[in-house]
């Protein structure tokens, strides 16, 4: 009892709320277990190759008042860093322009990520606590990245895989994802980001693509009146 309890002062699991329902489910004492077996505040390198691994997580906010939101984050392999063993980072990149996510950080630092691997099965949960920046020292390094994001955690720990659906990823994702590919192999061009732009298929989202031709290079004009007309001509409505 005392290693719990010296557990639940150091990492916040259970309030109130959680201890009501385990006491009429009488769950108390296997709660207890998994708390003091499995929560932690630092990431192990199990966790490190996990996190790393992933193509994407769950995101959940809430607002100045409580209000929440969840939304769903994707990249390659690597798009979320674990920097020490308190600390993970991940990229913005421009979406539908609503920031809802990243406005709740901004009042209410209060987060939590659920990594799921679903050919494993697999998920790992990080409760923590956020920072937005603009002009952090990684926004360099995440290919067309508006900002970054930094999580503090203050409770590590997995969740049990049982009802996980298994899938596998049957194709990647456009946007930041192929214009990572274009950078890559050309990145002292715009016109690689061009390229890729063009490659996407009528309809998909084009602003991230967009959004990193701004940041690359200096033969700017004459390409931004190209992707201009591109825009039109496509009858893309996401900007």
């Amino acid at each position: 009892q005392r290693a719990v309890e010296r557990v639940m002062a150091d990492i916040p699991m259970y309030h109130e709320g959680s201890r009501r329902l385990q006491d009429r489910f009488r769950t108390r004492a296997l709660a207890d277990r998994l708390a003091e077996a499995l929560a932690r505040q630092a990431f192990t390198d199990e966790d490190r190759a996990f996190i790393a691994a992933q193509r994407c997580f769950f995101l959940a906010t809430a607002d100045a008042e409580g209000h929440p939101d969840c939304s769903y984050k994707g990249g390659d392999p690597g798009f979320v860093r674990v920097l020490d063993e308190r600390t993970l980072a991940f990229p913005s990149y421009d979406g539908n322009g609503m920031y809802k996510s990243l406005g709740n950080a901004l009042l209410n630092p209060h987060v939590g990520l659920l990594f799921i691997d679903f050919e494993s099965p697999r998920r790992l949960r990080v409760n923590g606590r956020a920072t937005v920046a603009a002009d952090d020292p990684l926004l360099a390094t995440f290919v067309g990245a508006q900002l970054v994001v930094r999580v503090t955690a203050d409770a590590i720990f997995p969740n049990c895989p049982r009802y996980l659906h298994r899938m596998e990823v049957v194709e990647r994702a456009d946007g930041v994802t192929l214009v990572n590919d274009a950078y890559n192999a050309n990145p002292d061009s715009m016109r690689a980001a061009l390229t890729a732009l063009q490659r996407m298929g009528e309809g998909r989202r084009t602003w991230a693509v967009l959004g990193t031709m701004l940041e690359l290079g200096d033969e700017s004009a004459a390409l931004h009146a190209e992707v201009g007309a591109e825009v039109v001509a496509r009858g893309i409505d996401e900007l």
